[in-house]
């Protein structure tokens, strides 16, 4: 399956995507909740794979694919090539931060420029939702907690996050983690791994990786996040960035009003996003 939610921000309503075309899951369960803690703790995932309406065309927007998880968690310098062409060492354990809730996106809304931070730049992620509460997973049971899939960008501010003593300001700025278009269920994928990951910026190809090259797999992710923190249903971990981020070129190619970042995973879909300048 293919979850979407869509309607105005801050209004959305569940639905499934279905080759460019939508079923409104509310016209069917009203009771339906969002895509969220309660709409994976109550089972809704299996009640609506049994749906069989046709979808029909909307001209609508799509929201992020998840509502409100409790936290944002991400991976750093997780694929070999990524931490080379900054100058750092690969990790010997998985390197976590987290991003605010609050910068949730959508996936085709607008990047919003901050006015603290003019370094600006994308990474193209593959992105973990969380479907159940788990805590101390094992990798081998790690897939059975994963609701599915789905396209992120981890937008950075540079300046902010290297002048700080920690990442968490520079990966939280507002609209900061688009994320979409659909939340792709596992059993739509047929390897995780093999998964082509690219982001573009105004058509030029910048970054291009495949989820295989990721130094800590999924399931060791999950392990060992779980180890001594509690993932909670409508959660996202976000997995890491192949090489090609603007920042670290020579010269660097940061992000302006106008740009348009394209993040695409073969599969899943593409997020699109044009950077506007903060309003005064």
């Amino acid at each position: 399956m293919r979850l979407i939610r869509f309607g105005e921000k801050g209004n959305e309503k569940p639905g499934l995507w279905k080759d460019g075309a939508i079923v409104d899951l509310t016209e069917i369960f009203p009771e339906i909740p969002d895509i969220g803690a309660r709409f994976f703790n109550d089972g809704w995932t299996e009640k609506i794979s049994r749906v069989e309406t046709p979808a029909r065309t909307m001209d609508v927007r799509l929201g992020a694919p998840v509502v409100n998880p409790s936290k944002i968690i991400c991976l750093g310098k997780n694929y070999a090539e990524h931490a080379k062409e900054g100058g750092f060492d690969s990790p010997s354990r998985p390197l976590l931060f987290s991003k605010a809730p609050t910068a949730l996106n959508g996936p085709f809304d607008p990047i919003v420029l901050p006015r603290s931070s003019r370094q600006i730049d994308w990474e193209v992620e593959l992105a973990v939702v969380i479907g159940r509460a788990a805590k101390r997973v094992a990798a081998d049971e790690a897939i059975d907690v994963i609701a599915g899939v789905t396209v992120a960008n981890d937008v950075s501010g540079r300046d902010a996050q290297f002048a700080d003593s920690q990442w968490f300001r520079g990966k939280s700025f507002d609209t900061f983690a688009p994320m979409g278009p659909a939340l792709v269920t596992l059993d739509e994928i047929e390897d995780l791994r093999e998964l082509e990951l690219t982001a573009r910026v105004n058509g030029e190809l910048m970054q291009r990786g495949w989820v295989r090259d990721m130094i800590f797999d999924i399931p060791a992710i999950i392990e060992n996040i779980s180890e001594d923190i509690s993932l909670l249903p409508g959660d996202v971990i976000m997995t890491g960035t192949p090489a090609g981020v603007g920042f670290f070129r020579d010269p660097p190619v940061l992000l302006q009003h106008g740009h348009i970042v394209e993040c695409t995973i073969a599969g899943i879909g593409t997020i699109r996003n044009t950077c506007i300048a903060q309003q005064e």
